[in-house]
């Protein structure tokens, strides 16, 4: 049982450097030689975890959306459907892509653009993962007011909540917008607005 738990310890370890490298350079650009160092591994040791370097690249993906549904969603389930779960999300998104990967920006980012265009089961994992986190979230979009927003208005919202994201890493990465956060929060926040009472 020891011997399984370090072994473990050992293939996360493994993971979180080769999650890290992706982030900064793509999955392409992950050293094998840099991973197993950064692990206490040679190369051969680091293939007694991972049968090749393509299952390693489907379980860096695996662990990073895992990672980004838990610490994302988890929290606002715990609050009423709607506005309340989608602000925790709004906030956490944010926080995940200053704080949780603040040397690389969001790797989710980094993933989908370069799996964009290469069909594969990495693109297939990515996408059916980001799709269940997208309709997740987008069910709250049609708590928002009653009667519900239908599926297009939902699908709007969030195509917008997700904009927003992309453009707070933009302004605070490339453009050094040291007030980013803040933009982003109110565009957000008026998009609620906006949409909560759209019925009225």
């Amino acid at each position: 049982m020891a011997e399984l738990k370090k072994g473990e310890a050992t293939r996360a370890r493994i993971l979180e450097e080769a999650a890290r490298q992706a982030a900064l350079r793509g999955l392409t650009g992950v050293s094998l030689n840099d991973v197993a160092e950064a692990a206490g591994l040679s190369k051969s040791g680091l293939f007694k975890h991972f049968e090749s370097k393509e299952d390693m690249h489907l379980a860096v993906v695996e662990m990073v959306t895992d990672r980004f549904r838990e610490l994302i969603w988890v929290p606002a389930a715990e609050l009423p459907p709607g506005r309340p779960r989608l602000e925790k999300v709004f906030e956490r998104w944010l926080q995940w892509c200053e704080d949780d990967w603040a040397e690389s920006g969001c790797p989710l980012m980094q993933l989908s653009i370069e799996l964009d265009d290469q069909p594969g089961p990495l693109r297939d994992l990515l996408h059916r993962q980001l799709q269940g986190f997208r309709k997740t979230v987008t069910r709250e979009f049609h708590a928002l007011r009653d009667p519900p927003l239908s599926e297009r208005e939902a699908q709007a919202a969030y195509f917008q909540m997700k904009s927003f994201v992309l453009g707070h890493s933009d302004a605070r990465r490339m453009m050094g917008d040291a007030d980013a956060r803040r933009s982003a929060s109110a565009a957000f926040e008026a998009l609620l607005d906006r949409t909560s009472r759209a019925a009225a």
